[in-house]
């Protein structure tokens, strides 16, 4: 079996409406770059230890960032989680990361808009 980890086309075609619009020149392979941030993401590797099958680390990396700063990953993930309703049941695993110190500035840069909005209401 593939050591990769590739979206179907179907899987792709669910969240495509939530891309944003490509403004001149054409994107990378929306599916090859998703794909690639969810195996990096998912395998929990460093963007430049990415498999070349995905296209360049720094590509991974870009759209990762810009996509996440203008709440693309908030829309696609509210949105999944919508369809279904909650979920009978929630399975929380004991494993921790050791976050760098650096991760709290995360919330103030800007990755997670949607949470940083809930936040300054609540």
């Amino acid at each position: 079996m593939s050591d990769q980890f590739w979206l179907s086309k179907e899987q792709l075609a669910r969240i495509k409406p939530y891309f944003p619009l490509s403004h001149g020149v054409p994107r990378v392979d929306d599916r090859k770059v998703i794909s690639g941030i969810i195996h990096v993401i998912r395998n929990g590797l460093r963007w430049r230890d990415a498999p070349a099958v995905y296209g360049p680390h720094k590509t991974l990396y870009n759209r990762f960032i810009r996509w996440s700063k203008m709440g693309v990953f908030d829309k696609i993930f509210t949105a999944l989680v919508a369809e279904n309703g909650p979920p009978e049941r929630l399975m929380i695993d004991a494993t921790h990361l050791k976050a760098h110190r650096t991760a709290c500035s995360l919330l103030k840069g800007g990755m997670f808009p949607a949470l940083l909005a809930e936040q300054r209401v609540g």
